[in-house]
């Protein structure tokens, strides 16, 4: 009798051995969508535009091989810039390979974290950015950051998420304004808007969108605890 086969996960960053295949191969920059230095420059022009100013504390979640980081840490004041992925290694790699001075950098700011638990994370960070993480799983793991977040980053001015977006009322896939095409049921995830709220207000954050025109078609969403 054969066994069923096991459930694919719900990221392709989750499949084993992803990591570790891309980053022997050199593909650190690919690993993360492409598109390099012109995401990076949108998500510190979001970022920016936001109120970061050099003397802010930056969390970067889903950092990746430093696509954001090569620009923020030259950007901020030394130390201020703190990131978390599912894999340390790639983080590590984009430290040596892609900022101007590795050294100013600090190996313990980059945390390997793939629940939102945030380990190690000080309190006193005023701005986070999730770009592109939650395109990538679904609807519960958004949830789970939200709720993770709240109690771990007391002082934070501003949470900006991408997610993808498909009508209200939808249920199948749909092809994004830049050609991808998404799914309510495996990656790359979309939601509607309604449901991207509601989690949100649930989960004690305020979100709201912003017109900001992003690679893929992803949609920024601006968030701010609910005291």
């Amino acid at each position: 009798m054969s066994r069923p086969n096991p459930p694919a996960p719900v990221s392709p960053y989750l499949v084993p051995g992803f990591y570790d295949t891309a980053l022997a191969k050199g593909r650190h920059r690919d690993i993360v969508g492409g598109r390099w230095d012109e995401t990076g420059r949108v998500q510190m022009a979001i970022l920016r535009d936001a109120g970061l100013q050099p003397h802010h504390r930056l969390l970067d979640i889903g950092a990746g091989s430093m696509r954001l980081g090569c620009k923020a840490v030259p950007f901020l004041n030394p130390g201020h810039y703190w990131a978390t992925d599912a894999s340390l290694a790639l983080m590590q790699r984009g430290r040596a390979l892609e900022l101007p001075d590795p050294a100013a950098l600090p190996e313990d700011h980059l945390i390997e974290d793939a629940d939102f638990a945030l380990p190690g994370v000080p309190p006193e960070i005023d701005f986070a950015i999730a770009f592109g993480v939650f395109t990538h799983l679904p609807a519960p793991m958004l949830r789970q950051a939200l709720v993770q977040m709240s109690p771990r980053l007391p002082r934070l001015q501003a949470l900006l998420i991408t997610v993808f977006l498909a009508p209200e009322g939808h249920s199948g896939p749909w092809r994004q304004a830049d050609g991808v095409v998404t799914h309510p049921d495996r990656a790359p995830w979309h939601l509607s808007q309604t449901d991207v709220l509601s989690i949100a207000t649930d989960s004690g954050w305020s979100l709201s969108r912003k017109p900001a025109l992003l690679p893929r078609g992803q949609a920024l969403f601006c968030g701010r605890q609910q005291r």
